[in-house]
C-alpha cells in the first residue's frame, strides 16, 4: 500500500484537473477535489472574476482553464499570459501558470509564478497548496507543511490541501496520527473515496499498534 502511494507521487504526467469556472469561486476552496493524482494537479478557475471585468476577458480566462483541462498546456499558457497582460491583479492565473510550469518540470518558473500569486494575495489557498507541492518535490518537507497548513487555515474546507498533508505526514514526516487526521478530514469533505478509505483503515491499524507498543514500553 505504501509503494502504491509512493508511485502516485511520481505520476506528474497523469494529471486530473479540478476546474472551478464559476465566477466568485475561491480558487481551490471547493470540496470537488480530484480523487486520482490529487497530489499532482488542480486548476484554479474564476476566483473573484468580478462583473467589472468585460465578459470577453472572463471568457479568455475560462478558455485558458478549458485548454488546461484538455491537456493543451501550450495554448493554456498563452491564454493565461494574455489574461495577465490585461488584468495582472488576479493570482489564479499565476497559479495555473505555475501548474503548467511544474508539469514541464520547470521549477524555477513555477516558483516565480507562485511568488507572484502570493504577492497579490498571501492567503490564496491554491497558491499556498501549489507552493507546498513544489517545496515537497524539492525535499523541503517542513516548509511544505507550513504552506499546506496555511492553506487549510485560511480555507478549512480545502480538501486537496488536507489530502496533501496526509501524504506528507505519512510518507515523508512519519507522523501517522497527523496523517490519519488529515485523510479523515479529506474524506469528510469529498465523500466516498474507496482508495482513501483503505488508507484510513491501514493508518488506524498502524496508529493503534504504535500506541499499544508505547503502552508496553511505559
Amino acid at each position: 500500500m505504501l509503494l502504491q502511494r509512493f508511485t502516485r507521487q511520481g505520476r506528474t504526467a497523469l494529471l486530473v484537473l479540478a476546474i472551478f469556472l464559476a465566477a466568485g469561486c475561491a480558487g481551490g476552496g471547493s470540496t470537488k477535489a480530484p480523487r486520482t493524482a490529487a497530489d499532482d494537479a488542480e486548476s484554479v478557475g474564476g476566483e473573484a472574476l468580478t462583473p467589472e471585468i468585460p465578459p470577453q476577458v472572463q471568457t479568455l480566462y475560462e478558455q485558458a482553464a478549458a485548454s488546461m483541462a484538455a491537456g493543451d498546456f501550450v495554448d493554456a499558457e498563452l491564454r493565461f499570459k494574455e489574461f495577465l497582460l490585461q488584468y495582472p491583479q488576479y493570482p489564479g492565473a499565476h497559479v495555473n501558470l505555475a501548474i503548467i510550469h511544474g508539469n514541464n518540470e520547470n521549477n524555477a518558473a513555477a516558483r516565480a509564478d507562485l511568488d507572484a500569486a502570493l504577492a497579490l494575495n498571501p492567503n490564496h489557498p491554491a497558491a499556498l497548496n501549489q507552493m507546498g507541492m513544489l517545496l515537497r518535490r524539492n525535499g523541503n518537507f517542513l516548509e511544505a507543511e507550513a504552506a499546506y497548513l496555511k492553506a487549510v487555515t485560511v480555507s478549512p474546507d480545502y480538501a486537496l490541501a488536507h489530502y496533501n498533508l496526509g501524504v506528507l505526514n505519512e510518507l515523508y514526516l512519519q507522523r501517522l496520527d497527523v496523517a490519519l487526521r488529515h485523510f479523515e478530514t479529506y474524506k469528510t469533505l469529498v465523500g466516498d473515496d474507496k482508495q482513501v478509505d483503505k488508507w484510513i483503515a491501514d493508518l488506524r491499524r498502524r496508529v493503534a499498534a504504535s500506541q499499544r507498543t508505547a503502552n508496553v514500553a511505559d
